[in-house]
């Protein structure tokens, strides 16, 4: 299983969105230029995100986007899922037909017990971790920064 940019991209532009909430509607144009994503690629994936009743958009000057729940009620797999983020480890996208194919007879290969719980292992993961979590870690990161650039160390001769 590897993460595409598609599910990056989608995990990012939600953590921006979410440290922005009770500041009114975050526009894609602002998510795009902070966090380098392209406008049309954030309008393809926050379509889907909507869809999925994850984000709702506002129309009109002054819209954008806000979250359709609180954060800590939407996880990285519901944001994963919602972009069409394959969660798949199996070579056989879990239908058990590891072996078809020109050597094969569509049976399950000796190893797929092993990504299938692979499989259920990351969805869990991914489904434990909030969106709060992760605005929560990028906060903590910012104050650690403000306390380095504010207070630098003085080097003692």
């Amino acid at each position: 299983m590897r993460l595409t940019t598609k599910g990056r991209f989608a995990v990012t532009a939600m953590i921006d969105l979410a440290m922005r909430q009770g500041k009114g509607p975050v526009t894609l144009s602002g998510i795009s230029q902070r966090q380098s994503i392209s406008l049309s690629y954030l309008e393809q994936l926050f379509g889907k995100l909507r869809r999925h009743e994850i984000v709702e958009s506002i129309r009109g000057p002054g819209g954008g986007y806000s979250l359709a729940r609180r954060a800590d009620k939407v996880t990285v797999a519901d944001i994963i899922i919602a972009v069409d983020e394959p969660l798949d480890a199996t070579q056989c996208g879990g239908k058990e037909s590891c072996h078809s194919g020109e050597h094969g007879n569509g049976t399950r290969c000796m190893t797929h017990e092993l990504w299938a719980t692979l499989n259920e292992k990351m969805v869990d993961y991914l489904d434990s971790v909030s969106l709060q979590d992760l605005v929560d870690q990028q906060k903590k990161k910012m104050a650690e920064q403000n306390v380095v650039v504010m207070h630098p160390r003085t080097a003692s001769a």
